[in-house]
């Protein structure tokens, strides 16, 4: 859901240290640390532009079409190559795209019901597709990383509440490993997350009041943690680098920082005398949090020393900077719709 009539997504790199701004005017990459404009798509080119995914800073971009002025169906997923500048690969679908995640060595597509998996960049081959439960949001993620411990790609199971788990390694052309699930929540998924590593997920439900950070292996829950008491739309998680500490975005306007790793860090309500609130007073609530504009879609990521980015579809840029105390800052804020070109490179390598 955009907020914006100009930007229909954001969305970060693998590293999260750049994030594309797909746009009815078409395509802008940014560099997050500092703020700078690498590349700008126009709409002649590209048409405008519902979803983007970057393989990590690569001259390698996948999008998708939407908007009033598309120049490709929205069926339709285009790999653009920009030091070739131009599109290098088009596959099509039997149904709208609504997600597409990408790393070294492999292209997911996600459609309502359907997850394909690809071999990629060369050749680009079909290696396996999957049934899913209805998913128009087109949750999905996949372990970013070749030399990670895991290499996994998760998504909602056919279980309501479920999270299914393929393992990338175990896979052959035509085949899927057999089916691995948790379950996570008694209503729908409303966000996923997975580490860096591979070795942890983060599910949030569409009630969007609790999230679960589970160990990829053992299926085991690790800490349960609270965004809120009240309902919400859970727009993105990011779990930090190193893993330590989870964040996450909602429709309140409001970013919540979780500790993961020391869960002590977190704060915790005991209300035993206000029986109203039931096991709220037990549960781990936010370690810290900063607000953006009220239910303004934002996504979400960690950067250096305990600093976290919002990066909102109204075209605004925040950065706080938290401590184990649970203090939170703002260090810097922009409208990264308004930043200049970067006139010292051409690219976003």
């Amino acid at each position: 859901m955009s907020f914006n009539k100009h930007v229909y997504s954001v969305r970060f790199n693998q590293d999260q240290g750049c994030f594309a701004s797909s746009m009815e005017t078409g395509l802008r990459i940014y560099n997050v640390e500092p703020l700078v404009e690498k590349v700008h798509f126009d709409v002649e080119l590209m048409g405008s532009v519902s979803q983007c995914e970057m393989l990590h800073r690569s001259n390698i971009i996948a999008i998708v079409a939407g908007g009033s002025r598309p120049k490709f169906p929205d069926n339709t997923l285009m790999i653009y190559d920009d030091s070739a500048k131009k599109f290098k690969l088009e596959l099509t679908f039997s149904s709208s795209i609504r997600a597409v995640r990408l790393r070294r060595d492999k292209l997911v597509v996600v459609l309502t019901t359907e997850i394909h998996v690809f071999s990629f960049p060369s050749p680009t081959q079909r290696l396996f597709s999957l049934e899913t439960r209805n998913n128009p949001r087109g949750f999905c993620e996949m372990s970013p990383l070749l030399s990670a411990e895991k290499q996994i790609l998760i998504f909602p199971g056919h279980k309501m509440g479920s999270v299914q788990i393929v393992d990338l390694l175990s896979t052959e052309i035509g085949v899927s490993s057999a089916p691995i699930w948790i379950d996570a929540h008694r209503n729908d998924l409303g966000c996923l997350a997975i580490n860096q590593q591979g070795t942890r997920i983060a599910t949030a439900s569409s009630k969007g009041t609790l999230i679960r950070v589970w160990d990829s292996t053992s299926k085991k829950l690790l800490v349960e943690l609270r965004r809120g008491t009240d309902p919400a739309t859970i727009y993105c998680m990011n779990f930090s680098c190193d893993s330590d500490f989870l964040c996450c975005s909602s429709d309140k306007g409001t970013v919540h920082i979780f500790a993961i790793k020391d869960t002590n860090l977190n704060k915790k309500m005991t209300f035993s005398n206000f029986k109203i609130l039931g096991n709220y007073g037990t549960s781990q609530w936010a370690l810290a949090n900063f607000t953006v504009p009220p239910e303004c879609a934002c996504v979400c990521a960690f950067g250096p020393n305990r600093s976290v980015y919002a990066i909102c579809v109204d075209g605004t840029f925040h950065k706080y900077v938290f401590n184990p105390d649970g203090n939170c800052n703002r260090e810097a804020f922009d409208v990264f719709l308004d930043v200049c070109d970067d006139d010292d490179d051409d690219n976003f390598h």
